[in-house]
């Protein structure tokens, strides 16, 4: 544990950063000094006020959590067993996203009453140009574990504080979050950082496991003893051998960087072929091999899937892999979407607005969100708002911000705009069909200028940002009928993409797989095949909104014992509707439920491109009930 300077070097450091702009040399740690010099440059005084950074509000708050899902599921269990370690010091375990909002949080009640006063609460942002100086803020920015402690937080007011926090990585090493341990600064132990710094691997690894079920998965250690510890290393693998995802400790192992993923194959740093790792798992399965990395060190490893692809590697045609990405992780197989994809994947990098049409619920939002992940800007903001959900008299003032005292009720401070928060990252249009007329004109403006101007005057402010727009409005018929303006129409329109509606898409066992391990994370939950058939049938007018709403709701009523779904478990509503032949595509429905079940098992066998052992998992069965029922 490092020894922090004292509280009086402390204060002349400061006066010093307050006096000369710049730190003393020598004076501080040097991630401490360098988070100074950002606080300051973000317009913070050690004890001057806050800026404006409100709690998020409670919508803002549910999608949040929902978008942070999977985070949130693995780092809970983690972090109960690390509060149980830390119970004593009467402090706190935090779960932050990777923009610093609060997630979930643990402590004591009588410190939890202190800390509310700094806002230490779900909701609440710790990024440092909220904040200052703080572990959660800092470790964001380094990318890299950090001990804040007391005096060398930059606001005055956090001082009785003591934080350590450490990033969390996913499997293509992005940053998804932090967890923090804070408390009071009397309670400081040496061992907080690699306490947390252990939970952190503990929380990687168990999502690595999760995004790569799909894929090939070698665990790794230099002691055969070490694999499923927390100190091993995982790699991802796709079927012809490339590196497609990693923890931590398996980058360093195969001494990797985040560009190797998806363009280095493990022949090129492993002395052993991918068929041969396979062969040796088929004679000894679940038993650790030794292999030999190009420079010679020995490393035990050991190869786990859940995926079919292993039956018959040699049978796979050796096409390069494409690096994984956030579209990617969203893909569940249905060509137009993939199409919609691979056309989005080419423009991201270039100055081309992107428009998304689609039925409502087909998700656009969540294709708008991966798409903002997927390119350069991915590590900046992704401003999104719903042009048909703000009040038109209210939605200027959203885009745009105020001057102070623009507008009766208007924040004393004034308000930057959704579209200057935007600034270097992507804004996302949601539902621009639904946009007045006389705000499209201002709209267009800006986007040809690249200025905002405030409501209430001011000097016109520069802005940079990737723009996507989406609509369930057919735009180019609205700007044809005079409904929307046509230049604002060509002016959003660089490339359009058509997302399917979920009745046309072929995808649907697999997406129906996707959604149910989504909502029941740690559970294998499964459809049984006659209801499965009825469902690949309906039109689902809400699309994919409306269907996970439907497995929610049913994976809500199976009991404790129960993993799979069958009519029981659906809502009345959705009964009377699966009964009514209108309501089901012109594709003819077999008029027995006998034949339905067997429609279910061709598509999953379909689905699970003829493996036999993945399709009975789809389906709920066993492999020899999945055998009886293809032999009728």
């Amino acid at each position: 544990m490092r020894t922090p300077p004292t509280a009086v070097a402390l204060r002349q450091a400061r006066l010093h950063l307050l006096e000369h702009g710049d730190c003393p040399p020598g004076g501080l740690d040097e991630r401490v000094a360098r988070s100074w010099r950002r606080s300051l440059a973000a317009g913070l005084l050690p004890a001057g006020r806050l800026l404006d950074c409100e709690h998020a509000t409670g919508a803002e708050l549910t999608r949040t959590l929902a978008s942070n899902h999977d985070l949130l599921a693995h780092s809970q269990p983690v972090m109960e067993h690390l509060f149980e370690q830390v119970r004593h010091t009467q402090g706190m375990v935090i779960l932050a996203d990777k923009r610093g909002t609060l997630l979930h949080t643990l402590g004591h009640a009588d410190f939890l009453n202190r800390a509310d006063r700094v806002a230490l609460s779900c909701g609440a942002n710790w990024h440092e140009q909220q904040r200052g100086t703080n572990a959660i803020g800092t470790a964001l920015v380094e990318a890299h574990g950090v001990e804040i402690h007391g005096a060398e937080h930059f606001l005055e007011r956090n001082e009785f504080l003591t934080c350590t926090a450490v990033p969390i990585l996913s499997a293509l090493g992005d940053l998804m979050g932090v967890l923090d341990i804070s408390g009071d600064q009397r309670s400081r132990h040496p061992h907080t950082l690699g306490l947390v710094g252990m939970a952190s691997r503990m929380i990687e690894n168990r999502l690595v496991i999760k995004s790569c079920q799909r894929h090939i998965r070698l665990h790794l250690h230099a002691q055969p003893e070490g694999i499923g510890s927390v100190a091993e290393g995982i790699v991802a693998l796709s079927e012809d051998g490339w590196l497609v995802g990693a923890n931590r400790a398996g980058m360093a192992m195969l001494n990797l960087a985040r560009a190797d993923l998806g363009a280095v194959q493990l022949a090129n740093r492993l002395d052993v072929s991918l068929a041969e790792l396979l062969s040796r798992h088929k004679r000894r399965p679940g038993q650790p091999t030794q292999v030999r990395q190009r420079d010679g060190t020995c490393l035990f490893v050991q190869v786990q899937h859940d995926a079919p692809a292993l039956a018959s590697p040699a049978s796979v045609p050796k096409q390069p892999t494409p690096a994984p990405d956030a579209l990617r992780s969203l893909d569940t197989g249905d060509q137009r979407w993939r199409n919609a994809a691979d056309k989005v994947r080419r423009v991201l990098d270039k100055p081309i607005p992107l428009l998304i049409q689609g039925e409502s619920g087909v998700g656009k939002e969540l294709f708008a969100r991966a798409s903002h992940d997927s390119g350069p800007r991915k590590n900046k903001a992704f401003i999104a708002i719903n042009c048909a959900a703000v009040p038109e008299n209210l939605i200027e003032a959203e885009l745009f911000g105020y001057a102070p005292g623009a507008f009766t009720g208007a924040r004393r401070e004034g308000s930057v705009g959704r579209l200057r928060e935007a600034q270097g990252g992507t804004l996302f249009l949601d539902e621009i069909g639904d946009m007045p007329l006389g705000l499209q004109a201002r709209l267009l403006r800006v986007l040809q200028d690249r200025q905002v101007t405030p409501l209430g005057g001011g000097q016109p402010v520069a802005v940079d940002f990737a723009l996507i727009c989406a609509s369930h409005h057919k735009l180019r018929e609205e700007a044809a009928a005079g409904r929307f303006r046509q230049d604002l129409y060509y002016r959003i329109n660089g490339l359009t993409v058509l997302l399917p509606a979920l009745r046309e898409r072929t995808d649907f066992p697999v997406l129906t797989e996707r959604l149910l391990a989504d909502l029941n994370p740690g559970r294998q939950v499964a459809v049984a095949p006659e209801v499965m058939a009825l469902l690949c049938q309906h039109t689902w007018p809400g699309n994919l909104r409306q269907y996970a709403n439907v497995l929610r709701t049913a994976s809500a009523m199976l009991d404790a014992h129960e993993d799979c779904i069958t009519w029981s478990h659906l809502p009345d509503d959705l009964l009377e509707d699966l009964q009514q032949p209108e309501t089901r595509t012109e594709k003819p429905l077999a008029d027995n439920l006998q034949e339905l079940s067997r429609q279910a098992v061709r598509q999953a066998v379909d689905a699970s491109a003829g493996n036999l052992s993945q399709a009975a998992r789809r389906l709920g069965i066993s492999r020899q009930t999945l055998y009886r029922k293809l032999r009728v």
